[in-house]
């Protein structure tokens, strides 16, 4: 997932929101991961917006992807400029209508947007967990959003809706709880990670891991692997781009000069905007957040988890609607995976929808405006909502 997307007009806002802290295992009885190991106490950051009606039916819950956070919609202070990650897509009069839905997005654990993660203090030392923390699967992130939404007085979601590791989330929520999903949007995502996913999250690892700052993951008081995270960040922006859009941006046009410099200084236009990148990023995320997220990503695998190897098996467990999304140009998650995965659903007879958007911009499309995509999810949830809402739209 790219940084923020940046749009001039995004519609009417849900206005100023509140990042909130939903706390568990305080006692000392907290999450035994799917590693065997026990997690406690574990914080969710999360944020809402909408109001939710006097059942609790017309809840959705947004997952994020890899470095994503809470904040999906609104802004914190009225003349903040940077709005939440999915404005264009959430707010009074969207696609996801908060007029009508009452919208959640909660941080995953293993990240540093204020839930639990290597940043937070261990509480066996008193000092950030660094490489002691557990590694965590997209499993146990879906395991701690149950929890907040249950916390929430919701017993169903109207939907789960999210893009890239986030949709790896939608569908692990759609198998582990198909009695609490009724509509599962998993856009610009997969089942499981190919070799070649693996690969460059691989080398976005390693390139942390050998900065000599990064010191084993213990590098909270000596000094960030700053430059580790920048490269691992450019070689992971250059997987959310496409060729087409590339050509588009850069091509092979120099930046701030008419020839080559015949040195190792950022000559190409492209060079300069992953160093952008990179340096960017740097200032918001944790190296070892980035570790522990690309791992959990790299560990999905829906048909080994719950179908013994079998896709079908894994989608027998589903009940609820699905709408599948992928786009032409994402070569990080290509068509083909959305398309196996919804040939899986079908085989076990679910109520499934898919489109292909025709678009340039690579795996990071989902976060761009769209009106085809506009038009799919509106119209998804406007068929849902008449379909699985029992209490209507009035609010409490």
């Amino acid at each position: 997932m790219s940084e923020y997307i940046e749009t001039l007009d995004t519609g009417q806002s849900v206005g100023t929101v509140q990042r909130q802290v939903f706390t568990f295992g305080e006692a000392g009885v907290g999450l035994v991961l799917e590693s065997g190991r026990t997690l406690a106490p574990v914080s969710l950051a999360y944020e809402t917006c909408g109001t939710l009606n006097k059942d609790g039916s017309n809840a959705i819950l947004i997952c994020h992807a890899l470095t994503g956070d809470s904040h999906v919609a609104g802004v914190y202070r009225e003349d903040d400029p940077k709005p939440g990650w999915w404005e264009i897509m959430i707010g009074p009069g969207k696609p996801i209508d908060t007029n009508r839905y009452f919208v959640i997005c909660s941080n995953v654990i293993g990240g540093c947007m204020g839930s639990t993660g290597p940043t937070c203090a261990n509480p066996r030392t008193g000092k950030p967990y660094g490489a002691e923390f557990p590694v965590v699967t997209i499993g146990d992130m879906v395991r701690c959003q149950r929890r907040l939404v249950e916390s929430l007085g919701i017993d169903r979601l109207l939907a789960v809706i999210g893009g890239s590791v986030g949709g790896m989330q939608v569908l692990e929520w759609s198998v582990r709880y198909p009695e609490k999903v009724c509509a599962a949007v998993p856009l610009a995502t997969t089942t499981k990670h190919s070799a070649q996913a693996i690969a460059f999250n691989e080398v976005a690892r390693q390139a942390i891991m050998a900065d000599p700052k990064w010191n084993g993951g213990d590098y909270y008081e000596s000094g960030r692997p700053e430059h580790g995270l920048a490269v691992a960040r450019m070689v992971g922006h250059i997987t959310y781009l496409s060729d087409e859009s590339m050509r588009h941006k850069f091509d092979r046009r120099l930046q701030d000069r008419c020839e080559l410099s015949f040195d190792f200084e950022a000559d190409f236009q492209v060079e300069s905007y992953l160093r952008y990148q990179g340096n960017k990023f740097v200032d918001r995320f944790d190296a070892n957040s980035f570790l522990y997220l690309t791992k959990a990503a790299d560990y999905f695998n829906l048909e080994n988890q719950y179908g013994d190897g079998s896709l079908v098996a894994a989608f027998s467990r589903a009940q609820g609607r699905f709408l599948v999304v992928s786009f032409t140009s994402d070569w990080l998650y290509p068509t083909y995976q959305s398309k196996t995965m919804v040939k899986a659903m079908k085989k076990n007879g679910l109520d499934v929808s898919f489109c292909e958007i025709e678009a340039p911009w690579g795996h990071d499309a989902f976060l761009l405006p769209n009106d085809r995509l506009n038009a799919l999810i509106g119209g998804f949830l406007d068929r849902v909502s008449a379909e699985c809402l029992s209490g209507g739209d009035d609010a409490v």
